[in-house]
């Protein structure tokens, strides 16, 4: 079930801005910076949801951005909840997910809100990220298949079909240009108003991972156009907050990828696909021994069994199945 979506009344900013935030203290006091050089002439509410930070980012925040709305929680209560509890109070026409771990570049967030004025039909876009170095990162996607979650960061990725994983990762549209695609990464994502009050907020079964996926083919399927706009650029420091731990990342990338095949191709291929990736990680474990035994980087090696071992034990049901 997606949450149902209730705004606070009360005069509306043009933009509300949701960041979800886990003991990156540095980073976010980075992206407030940005956010707070780049609104330019917007009208801009920021709403800050902490999952339980122990580094300080909470005091950080009350500190040195006393704009900024804090909502700290006792918990991490992952991505798409922590988000939801943000768009419960947003009043903004028009409304950003942001990471983080991302910094806005020159005029991005104008630049969005501008494409969204101009192009009615467009319910959701995304920027170009960029890497600290500039180079684009890979943030466009076309939905999965099961052939694409059979290879797509499993073992057997390097062995993928030619072109599968091009057409999954859109790398036949020029980094350049505007274009419409399926969905896009979750590092930065404006939205319509409207649109969430038709689609529904994200669906808090997903953890991590998948939950900007899932949101985009349930605003696809309501009839509304997904846009990248390589226009604004946000620059994107990947993977901070789920750097921290790797196991659990393991279990919540292949969980959310359970439930998604699960939600939208069924039961079987969710069942296949399961048994595939309990499979895959047996393997590898047995790989990661056997290279252990024979002494080579034996640390890193017994690290990876530990993991592997966890998710394993896991049983990788699918999130809210």
């Amino acid at each position: 079930m997606n949450a149902a979506l209730v705004f606070t009344a009360g005069a509306r900013p043009e933009l509300s801005i949701i960041i979800v935030s886990w003991n990156v203290r540095e980073l976010l006091r980075a992206c407030l910076r940005s956010v707070e050089a780049g609104r330019g002439g917007l009208e801009v509410e920021v709403i800050v949801v902490d999952g339980g930070s122990t580094d300080g980012s909470p005091e950080m925040v009350q500190s040195e951005f006393p704009w900024v709305r804090l909502m700290a929680r006792p918990e991490n209560v992952g991505f798409p909840r922590g988000n939801n509890i943000g768009l419960r109070e947003a009043g903004g026409r028009y409304l950003l997910l942001l990471n983080p771990d991302t910094e806005i570049m020159g005029d991005a967030l104008i630049t969005l809100c501008r494409f969204l004025e101009e192009n009615p039909d467009v319910g959701l876009v995304g920027p170009q990220l960029v890497n600290p170095d500039g180079t684009a990162q890979s943030s466009r996607r076309r939905f999965p298949t099961l052939a694409t979650a059979v290879f797509e960061s499993t073992w057997l990725q390097p062995w993928a079909p030619a072109g599968l994983l091009r057409r999954y990762y859109a790398q036949d549209l020029p980094d350049e240009a505007t274009a419409d695609v399926d969905w896009l990464m979750g590092a930065c994502l404006m939205v319509r108003r409207e649109v969430v009050e038709q689609v529904g907020l994200m669906d808090e079964a997903y953890f991590m991972y998948s939950e900007e996926l899932d949101w985009c083919r349930r605003i696809k399927m309501a009839g509304w156009r997904v846009v990248y706009r390589p226009a604004a650029r946000v620059l994107h420091h990947q993977g901070k907050s789920s750097d921290q731990v790797v196991t659990a990342r393991h279990i919540y990338f292949q969980q959310a990828k359970l439930r998604y095949f699960r939600k939208y191709h069924g039961r079987a291929a969710a069942l296949f696909l399961r048994l595939f990736l309990l499979f895959s990680y047996g393997w590898q474990l047995g790989l990661e021994a056997a290279k252990g035994v024979l002494g080579h980087k034996r640390p890193l090696r017994w690290q990876r069994v530990e993991a592997y071992w966890q998710v394993i034990r896991s049983g990788l049901r699918p999130a809210g199945y």
